[in-house]
């Protein structure tokens, strides 16, 4: 099979394909609550119950150059200003329903819009992400080299997913009844993208508290790169990750909240949202590899208090901190307490002054502190 067609998963048998690298797929929706609607949601929505059993299957067997733009201004004499920027290099591809990436490509960097409103979603997605990360931190594309971004769209039928594989973004349509498509949703986009940011530098283990590091740092910036892409402060933020990708038939506002973990839906199909928002109430679970995605809700909602404390833009100075905290000397298995610490030590390298507290550290130490993480600080409400 050639690099250009790699088969995940076959529409008429059950082999499985060695995992690729030995890597998880970090989809955006968590496996514990694609098995509850497997179980649950059969009698009032059996497409919805048939496609998470097939999202479910296919995870499993799944498990396995840089370009400028030019800008042109004038400047207060009147002379025109010629200034190259980094610039996103982006591909769409269509995968039409089968199981097969990447696809055929349908839409490049250079390329107008099309008919097809995913490819689109998911392309301006892409750029909205691309800018975030060089616009607030600097960083050329997920490596930091200007590395292509490429996504595939319309994945396997009714697939209720979206997810970074190590090498693109891969959005399914959703069965329609539960879950709509999943380009709609920048968050997801900026989520699954950070999982590519994550993997070119601190490589946090998908287990356990590094596993939950790992999609909280995601869903930071898929945050971030919806709070810019609105022009947001931190207070007028949603803080909900996946707002839109449910139907009207589920009761639910998205499938995460960073700042109230535990809220984000609760409907007789899916359940309650399990997140807990304190350490208090961790989860100690064998499942979804240590409750990634569940205890996730901890550091999310002391992300989510650290920027509202400073009642500005979430992307500026505690996005800052966060990236600088990922980017540095960091375990590949830090728990929550030495991902804390990382912190507040890129916070007071940052922004401390004559060996005092800035609001930016005195924020993060807060934080942490109302979640349970750490017991210093003035626990914030």
């Amino acid at each position: 099979m050639s690099d250009a067609r790699r088969t995940l998963g076959g529409m008429s048998n059950d082999r499985q394909a060695p995992p690729r690298h030995g890597t998880h797929l970090q989809g955006i929706v968590p496996p514990y609550l694609l098995a509850r609607i497997a179980e649950t949601a059969a009698p009032r929505f059996p497409t919805a119950a048939r496609a998470a059993r097939q999202t479910l299957a296919l995870g499993r067997v799944a498990q396995r150059g840089s370009r400028a733009r030019l800008d042109l201004s004038v400047d207060d004499e009147g002379d025109l200003v010629a200034e190259l920027t980094d610039a996103p290099d982006r591909t769409i591809s269509d995968a039409q329903g089968r199981e097969e990436l990447p696809g055929v490509v349908v839409r490049r960097e250079d390329d107008a819009p099309v008919a097809d409103t995913a490819v689109n979603e998911a392309f301006d997605g892409l750029g909205a992400t691309f800018d975030l990360l060089l616009d607030a931190f600097g960083r050329n594309s997920l490596d930091d080299a200007g590395a292509a971004l490429e996504a595939t769209v319309h994945y396997g039928q009714d697939y209720d997913n979206a997810f970074w594989d190590g090498e693109r973004m891969v959005f399914g349509d959703g069965d329609g009844e539960i879950f709509t498509g999943f380009t709609g949703s920048v968050t997801v986009i900026g989520h699954e993208l950070g999982h590519g940011v994550v993997q070119h530098t601190a490589e946090l283990v998908y287990e356990g508290q590094s596993g939950a590091l790992n999609e909280s740092v995601a869903d930071v910036f898929g945050a971030l790169t919806e709070q810019r892409l609105l022009g947001q402060s931190a207070e007028e933020a949603s803080w909900l990750i996946g707002a839109g990708i449910f139907t009207d038939d589920v009761e639910g506002r998205a499938l995460r909240s960073m700042i109230e973990p535990g809220t984000a839906y609760d409907d007789d199909v899916l359940g309650k949202d399990p997140q807990p928002g304190h350490m208090r109430d961790y989860v100690d679970t064998t499942a979804d590899n240590g409750g990634v995605h569940i205890n996730s809700g901890i550091p999310n909602r002391a992300f989510a208090l650290a920027a509202t404390a400073l009642r500005e833009p979430a992307w500026k100075r505690v996005g800052t901190v966060w990236y600088r905290a990922l980017t540095g000397p960091l375990s590949k298995t830090a728990t929550f307490a030495e991902f804390a610490d990382a912190t507040i030590a890129a916070a007071t390298e940052e922004y401390d002054e004559y060996g005092e507290d800035s609001e930016v550290t005195a924020a993060v130490r807060d934080a942490w502190a109302a979640v349970g993480v750490r017991n210093d600080g003035r626990p914030a409400h």
